[in-house]
């Protein structure tokens, strides 16, 4: 039987990159998948076709994460349709890259959209699932933070923050949501995704500095979250994922 066997996982942001990857290794573990995304409708449904290849019951679900409501009615319809909610992955983010000595280059629209999205999402979509899991028993949160929110090394200041506040939300949820619910975050550096095309000497110049020689791949990540998902007694923890990247950061600090 499949470790995962019976089980329903809500990837947000699931049509792509890490959440695409999580989605296709959680199938493989047995469980069942709610793939949302926001624009990206076409990638999400080709996930659901891959998952359905798999032999998993999976649906697509539209949701803004930054809207409470509609983060409200994506986990009724995943409840809805596939009978129960146990897992939730929130992947879905957004950025803007701006340099970091660019202050003024940081508009007040993009602090209101990247905290929109990246905090007060994973807060909304959180509240939304964790009564459900409850009700079952019990469930598993994982949380998309990244090295920026330690290091402050980032897209943007904005973003790195945002990042900081992720990991601070999954340390206050995993100790007021105990022992029901499981809470962690992981914190990934640069991924070779569609999110960095374009920038391939920026991308090239991190991988050299990166001790592991290379950048991760969407599937180095959702290992690293199937695992957290997997491990029975680990919660509040920040795994970072980044081929030893931030140790090469905090060397150039001292």
């Amino acid at each position: 039987m499949s470790k995962l066997e019976g089980k329903v996982a809500l990837i947000t942001g699931g049509g792509t990159g890490i959440g695409r990857a999580t989605a296709l290794l959680l199938a493989a573990e047995g469980a069942d998948i709610a793939v949302n995304y926001s624009r990206s409708r076409d990638d999400a449904e080709k996930t659901v076709e891959d998952v359905q290849d798999i032999g998993r019951n999976t649906i697509a679900v539209q949701a803004n994460v930054s809207e409470d409501a509609s983060c409200r009615a994506m986990v009724e319809t995943v409840v809805k349709e596939l009978g129960r909610l146990d897992i939730l992955v929130n992947n879905a983010g957004t950025t803007r890259m701006v340099p970091l000595d660019d202050l003024e280059g940081l508009t007040e629209e993009d602090w209101d959209t990247i905290m929109a999205v990246n905090v007060k999402g994973t807060f909304f979509c959180c509240r939304a699932a964790i009564p459900h899991m409850k009700t079952n028993g019990g469930g598993q949160i994982v949380n998309t933070a990244s090295i920026a929110g330690t290091t402050g090394q980032g897209s943007s200041i904005a973003y790195s923050a945002s990042k900081a506040a992720i990991i601070c939300m999954t340390q206050s949820m995993a100790v007021s949501q105990a022992p029901d619910i499981q809470v962690n975050a992981f914190s990934p550096g640069l991924v070779e995704t569609r999110w960095v095309k374009g920038w391939e000497e920026n991308n090239a110049r991190h991988a050299k500095g990166t001790p592991m020689q290379r950048n991760a791949e969407a599937e180095d990540v959702a290992d690293a979250i199937v695992g957290l998902i997997l491990s029975p007694f680990t919660t509040g923890q920040n795994l970072v994922v980044d081929g030893g990247r931030s140790l090469w950061l905090s060397a150039i600090r001292d």
